[in-house]
């Protein structure tokens, strides 16, 4: 065998891997857009509008964290179908705004690998798909595993919580989440 082919073949396995990261992220980036449009459509219309005609799920909200710049469209429902273009809404978890605890939920490699860089203190500005806007204010972080994390969805007061997988280098998913606690600070109910 020559002595360039197995460098040859370890060079076209790389830039296989290297092209399916690459795929996962730019599709991640383009659908973001194409959510970011229908949100708009559905603000404005009050109908749900999904992004494509194909899709499975539509636009529920947009969470934003300012200080890092970090935003992005949240599904309903979090199957795997929908957390691979976005955020999802965890079903049966409360609305934003709602009494009770609202939970999305995204991969720690796309749309929620900004929550490594969240701090204490960090508002999250919630918009949801009437127009209406509420803040919340991050007070604290854990990791638990995946079949234990304590949430009650029906608990008292006003709380968000986002999830994604621990920790945030693995190469592989693993049992744990990562999760951020906030608390509601401010309604802000009027359309921008």
């Amino acid at each position: 065998m020559p002595r360039f082919v197995l460098p040859l073949l370890l060079a076209l396995i790389g830039l296989i891997l290297f092209s399916q990261g690459t795929y996962i992220h730019a599709k991640a980036l383009l659908a973001q857009v194409l959510l970011e449009r229908a949100f708009e459509q559905t603000i404005a219309t009050g109908r749900e509008n999904k992004p494509w005609s194909w899709a499975d799920t539509w636009p529920v909200a947009r969470i934003e964290v300012k200080r890092l710049r970090a935003r992005a469209i949240v599904l309903a429902g979090s199957s795997g179908q929908a957390l691979a273009f976005g955020p999802g809404h965890v079903e049966r978890t409360a609305n934003a705004s709602e009494r009770g605890v609202a939970v999305y939920s995204a991969h720690r490699d796309t749309h929620f690998g900004f929550l490594k860089n969240v701090a204490i203190g960090d508002e999250i500005e919630v918009t949801r798909s009437d127009g209406k806007h509420f803040r919340y204010r991050v007070d604290a972080t854990s990791v638990v595993r995946f079949d234990a994390s304590g949430i009650d969805p029906f608990a008292d007061g006003y709380q968000l919580v986002l999830s994604t997988c621990w920790p945030f280098d693995a190469l592989t998913s693993g049992p744990e989440r990562y999760l951020v606690h906030a608390t509601m600070i401010r309604p802000d109910p009027g359309p921008r």
